[in-house]
């Protein structure tokens, strides 16, 4: 699986291929069956649904009182002011890692909670995204708009106590892996992954860098999902 950067990502964030210890961002010549965007239409769920889907990343104590913000075909919208910092979305399939066959699969929902540290970073990250991608942007002009917005500090980068909660059952990355785990995000400057044991043998944490973003994510599944279920499942 491959994380989501953004939410994004993430992490969402995480779709279809088996993690490394040194996974990059980088495009790589793949077959898929989604070549472009799809129509809008596909992509949209109703608003409620949508609402729910996003507040189900995380637990009720943290949800509850998060901003939830909504697709639309114009863009990612607010529905629900929250008071406690946290911002929980669904983001889709555009905020894959570049390369992903799933990176314009219309069916992919991947619901994700940010602290109010990552949101400052995740939130325009996914939004910048989303922007280019309804204007008809390709996944490299994606990946280039990304870039060129980092380098410029248009974007923030993300600050250590980055965290994102992708907890939901709702989650979907692909037709193989579903949901995945329920796990933890944590985004940080660019480190080395070792530093963090991201990667070494039994240990529970997963390292990404993004160097085009100036980013490292720190993916480490846990044991229940947000509604306190157990995870019955076994990582890849």
């Amino acid at each position: 699986m491959k994380a989501f950067g953004v939410g994004v990502v993430f992490a969402l964030c995480c779709l279809s291929s088996a993690v490394s210890a040194e996974t990059a961002q980088t495009p790589q010549p793949v077959k898929s069956a989604w070549p472009k965007m799809a129509p809008v239409a596909e992509y949209l769920i109703p608003r409620d649904a949508e609402i729910a889907l996003a507040r189900s990343s995380a637990p009720d104590s943290i949800a509850k009182d998060a901003e939830v913000m909504v697709f639309t075909k114009t863009g990612f919208q607010t529905a629900v002011k929250g008071t406690n910092g946290f911002v929980c979305l669904v983001a889709r399939s555009w905020s894959a890692g570049f390369g992903d066959p799933n990176f314009w699969n219309p069916k992919v929902r991947a619901p994700i909670c940010y602290n109010a540290l990552a949101a400052e970073s995740q939130v325009p990250e996914t939004v910048k995204r989303t922007e280019v991608a309804l204007a008809g942007g390709s996944e490299s002009k994606i990946q280039e708009a990304l870039k060129t917005a980092i380098s410029s500090g248009a974007l923030p980068v993300a600050k250590p106590g980055s965290l994102s909660y992708m907890l939901s059952k709702g989650t979907y990355f692909n037709q193989g892996q579903g949901p995945w785990l329920p796990h933890l995000m944590f985004y940080v400057p660019q480190t080395d992954l070792k530093n963090w044991g991201a990667g070494l043998p039994k240990s529970p944490i997963i390292g990404f860098k993004f160097p085009d973003e100036r980013l490292t994510i720190f993916l480490v599944p846990v044991t229940r999902w947000s509604d306190g279920a157990v995870s019955t499942g076994a990582p890849d």
